[in-house]
């Protein structure tokens, strides 16, 4: 049965094939070759396949050529548009920083004043507590200086009813003058030292009034360093409260927290007491008590800006090349998602911590290369990818603008950048949110 059919494709391809002789002739000799049909046939496969490789291969040149072409046009377009990008980015840097420079000074010139106004109400509260006794003692004298005013009027006037029911008896004793010229004298003194408790009196009440006149003068003046005290705290607080909410932290919770962990030095502020009598507060001791209040917030609100990541993790002059979200990934050109901000600059640049924290990873990871992690309060860790040296370790307590690591190009990496990352809560966010807060506040 094999050998039928072998028959039978031995005559098909024979028919398609036919026999073929190679004849090879010398000078003495002449041979030939047979090319049987099987062989004519695997002969004319392997020159199809080879002709058939061929052509495919040059189809994958030519379009892996236009490819190419097409993707050099697209990234130098890329290029251009990035170039156009970083120089209105670096502009606006600039822009933002000058301002930033001048928000500064407008913070410190503020805080400064402060101070000064803050010396000048304690100062006036120590006045005021003099006067206050000055007024307290002169209250006593006038109440003393009356009532030996009325208890000389009472002897004045028994004195002269004294007189009057003993005139007849005068008259009669005119043979006695002693006695007379004794009347005469004590009632000359009764009236000197009458006059003289009137003018006591009368230089009381004009003490009096002169002081009233200084408290109302001293009270003006208050008013006027506890308005600048709040036009200052307000120019003060509003824009940190303000670079909080635009990072999207609650800023009542943040204060909270900080408020429960803060154990420096100091402490919170106390409120002032103007009176130790156990009187109701006044107007002034509340608008004091405000003040200092919205100092300790300042102060709190301080510590929680030292806290987060509202800072730059590099100072020198560097590319902003690729940003959050979802971008043609260098290595394979797929779209896939970017979790962090590169900074292209020289290797070797230094790299800063963004906000006080502890270091919880200084070593090399899959991916990232020589990585650094810090642990921040508020659940918000940060990430400095790609280092060529590490200048920390593990478990060191760094604080905001802190030299941790070197910019290099390990892991994966098409050049030497900073991959910055931030985290809350485990899961990334954009981190130009925190460095574009504090644009008018650092």
């Amino acid at each position: 049965m094999r050998t039928r059919l072998a028959i039978k494709i031995h005559s098909v391809l024979e028919r398609m094939f036919p026999e073929r002789r190679v004849f090879l002739k010398s000078d003495s000799d002449t041979r030939f070759i047979r090319l049987k049909p099987e062989t004519q046939l695997i002969a004319f496969g392997g020159a199809t396949v080879m002709v058939m490789w061929a052509i495919v291969a040059t189809a994958i040149l030519l379009m892996d050529s236009i490819g190419s072409g097409n993707f050099r046009e697209q990234a130098k377009r890329d290029q251009e548009v990035y170039r156009d990008r970083l120089n209105a980015l670096s502009f606006e840097r600039d822009q933002r920083a000058e301002e930033a420079v001048m928000a500064q000074q407008r913070f410190n010139a503020a805080l400064k004043q402060i101070s000064t106004m803050q010396s000048e109400l304690l100062a006036s509260e120590t006045q005021r507590r003099e006067l206050e006794t000055g007024i307290d003692v002169i209250q006593t004298t006038l109440r003393d200086t009356m009532s030996e005013r009325e208890d000389a009027h009472k002897a004045l006037n028994e004195l002269e009813k004294q007189t009057q029911e003993g005139s007849a008896a005068i008259t009669m004793a005119r043979s006695a003058p002693v006695q007379m010229e004794f009347m005469s004298d004590v009632l000359a003194d009764t009236a000197q030292e009458r006059d003289a408790i009137r003018a006591d009196a009368q230089a009381a009440l004009d003490q009096r009034a002169e002081l009233e006149f200084e408290i109302e003068l001293m009270q003006e003046r208050n008013d006027q360093i506890f308005r600048q005290l709040e036009e200052a705290m307000a120019i003060s607080v509003e824009p940190l409260d303000k670079m909080f909410r635009s990072a999207g932290m609650p800023t009542d919770s943040i204060i909270e927290q900080v408020r429960r962990g803060y154990s420096g030095q100091g402490g919170p502020l106390t409120p002032l007491s103007f009176s130790t009598r156990g009187e109701e507060p006044s107007p002034d001791e509340i608008r004091a008590n405000k003040i200092l209040n919205q100092m300790d917030q300042l102060n709190l609100y301080r510590i929680a800006a030292q806290q987060a990541p509202f800072a730059s993790p590099v100072r020198a002059a560097v590319r902003y090349t690729s940003g959050y979200g979802y971008r043609r990934d260098p290595k394979t050109g797929g779209r896939r998602m970017h979790n962090g901000s590169d900074f292209a600059g020289a290797r070797g640049t230094d790299i800063f911590a963004t906000a006080d924290g502890v270091v919880s990873h200084a070593g090399w990871q899959s991916g990232f290369g020589k990585l650094v992690k810090i642990k921040h309060a508020f659940g918000i860790e940060t990430l400095y990818a790609h280092n060529s040296n590490i200048r920390v370790k593990v478990g060191q307590r760094v604080s905001r603008g802190d030299h941790i690591a070197d910019m290099g190009s390990t892991g994966r990496s098409t050049g030497t950048h900073l991959h910055y990352e931030v985290r809350v809560g485990g899961r990334p966010v954009n981190p130009m949110i925190y460095i574009k807060a504090a644009r008018n506040v650092f």
